[in-house]
């Protein structure tokens, strides 16, 4: 039966099929269900209402219909987003990524560390009610910009419009933000950023004309916080948009290289150690002034990417490290795991004191310049406080996420989380004055290390001290070094179990000269 879609012919149709009903209705049946030769299927179709089966015919085509046009705008769908993974996956999607979003693998547990308290930077935190309260410091901070250089704030927003796609292709994912918002918020943090770099390293927070008492832009209150803030990998805007910012206020367009040593100098009360940083810098920047004065480092020709990836550079700046080697093919499998039963770079503490190897600390800027020779590890000090962990696991995090970068920082963390197992390894290094902390105990010295790389993916040859600890196990697996060991934290642990021992080995010889004296007289005795 064919589907009736005029509904006129349908009325017309239904209205027939009722007068047929009707007339056949008055008529006699012509068999009955006890005639031997009535067949009751055919019975049941004459019985059956003739507009009930049109309607289920009409119903089922419908169905049909919907079916179809929805499987269209499925497979329509499907196609949409198969073309647009194809336009993220394109070839320059990830060429320029380098503010990444926390994985939350990492995060877990440690949200404070990875995200901002008091103030946010870039899109990601951006417009988020806990830091909204710092929105108007940020317009102050444009406000004193403008008015110290006389400029018109369109000259700023112009500049970051031309950069606005380059700017957006730093970040991971798509940031919803429209394009006047976009660059709003790029024009307000850089130049928020350039004032604290300023007024913190430069030219001084009154020169800049803000009072001494001022709540954000000062010496005092929450800069401490701010800091360990800007230094997050979620919290980052391109360095290069903060040199442009700073070209522009101070008139000259190059000022690469110029930010990057503002930010070292910015950072440096979060550094991991308190040996004076013997950085060699620019020269381009003093207390005093901005501008221009010598030529520049080499070194930072290429400054970075954003802050946190020169603080990073700051930490690995001077000399090669040492080459890596692959040493145990038996582990690793050359692969890359975050199984903690394969990051075992050294044993710990306590063991290697009872292989007889000692700890000394060295004297250097470079906390992870670690070196083994004639059996003593020569370690240098490191000051933990209480932004350290945020720091190392933010350094750690980039490290991760970065693929154009080294694992140093990570492989030191995971050295240091090897030899420090327990409070009585914290106390030990302490004592030679390896590691200094500002924390409650030993215990979470201690805590810190060992949480530090837990779910990070690691390979244990890609390391620059895996050569170190080849030599360090080697020597921990020499017998005769830990028979020494054992003799010395035995028999010669305080000065008064030496002169016993002293006292044991000449009674012992006076002993064997008695007899020998003794025995010698029996055989030869003297005429």
């Amino acid at each position: 039966m064919v589907a009736v879609y005029n509904k006129e012919l349908l009325s017309w149709y239904l209205i027939t099929l009722k007068l047929r009903e009707t007339v056949e209705s008055g008529l006699p049946k012509k068999s009955s269900a006890s005639d031997p030769g009535s067949h009751p299927s055919l019975d049941r179709k004459v019985d059956r209402n003739p507009a009930d089966s049109l309607e289920v015919i009409v119903q089922d085509d419908r169905e049909e219909d919907e079916q179809g046009s929805h499987g269209s705008k499925w497979l329509a769908n499907i196609k949409d987003k198969v073309e647009e993974a194809g336009r993220y996956d394109a070839a320059g999607s990830w060429s320029k990524l380098s503010i990444y979003r926390i994985p939350q693998y990492l995060k877990d547990g440690e949200d404070k560390a990875y995200v901002p308290q008091i103030v946010s930077i870039g899109p990601y935190h951006h417009g988020e009610e806990r830091l909204r309260h710092m929105d108007r410091h940020k317009w102050r901070s444009l406000h004193h910009v403008l008015k110290r250089t006389k400029q018109d704030v369109r000259a700023y927003l112009d500049a970051i419009r031309e950069m606005e796609e380059k700017v957006r292709e730093c970040y991971e994912g798509t940031i919803e933000m429209s394009s006047n918002e976009f660059v709003e918020m790029m024009v307000l943090d850089g130049c928020f950023i350039l004032e604290l770099f300023r007024g913190t390293v430069a030219e001084g927070f009154k020169e800049l004309g803000y009072p001494r008492n001022d709540p954000v832009f000062s010496m005092r209150g929450s800069m401490h916080t701010i800091q360990r803030d800007m230094i997050m990998l979620e919290n980052q805007i391109p360095l290069f948009v903060l040199e442009r910012l700073l070209g522009l206020q101070l008139g000259v367009p190059d000022q690469k290289g110029v930010v990057a040593e503002l930010v070292i100098r910015f950072f440096d009360p979060l550094m991991p150690t308190d040996e004076p940083l013997q950085l060699k810098t620019t020269g381009r920047t003093n207390p005093q002034s901005l501008h221009p004065t010598n030529a520049f480092d080499p070194l930072f020709e290429n400054s970075g990417l954003h802050c946190l990836d020169v603080f990073r550079k700051s930490l690995l700046w001077t000399g090669p490290l040492p080459e890596r080697r692959v040493w145990i093919k038996r582990w690793s499998h050359n692969t890359r795991v975050a199984d903690k039963r394969r990051q075992q770079l050294i044993h710990g503490v306590t063991e290697l004191r009872e292989a007889g190897i000692k700890f000394k600390k060295r004297k250097t800027d470079r906390f992870w310049d670690i070196k083994f020779e004639d059996g003593v590890l020569w370690i240098p000090r490191l000051l933990i406080h209480d932004g350290t962990r945020s720091l190392f696991l933010n350094l750690i995090a980039f490290e991760q996420s970065h693929f154009d970068c080294s694992n140093d920082i990570t492989s030191y963390a995971i050295f240091m989380d090897n030899l420090i197992n327990s409070p009585e390894d914290v106390g030990h290094l302490h004592y030679w004055g390896i590691i200094e902390h500002w924390l409650g105990s030993d215990t979470e010295v201690a805590d810190l290390f060992n949480k530090l790389c837990l779910e990070v993916v690691f390979d244990i040859n890609d390391s620059y001290l895996s050569t170190l600890s080849a030599d360090v196990n080697r020597c921990y697996n020499h017998r005769w070094n830990a028979w020494k060991a054992s003799l010395k934290h035995n028999y010669f642990n305080s000065p008064w179990s030496i002169i016993s021992f002293v006292a044991a080995v000449v009674l012992l010889l006076l002993t064997l000269a008695q007899t020998f004296y003794g025995v010698y007289g029996y055989y030869w005795p003297h005429s």
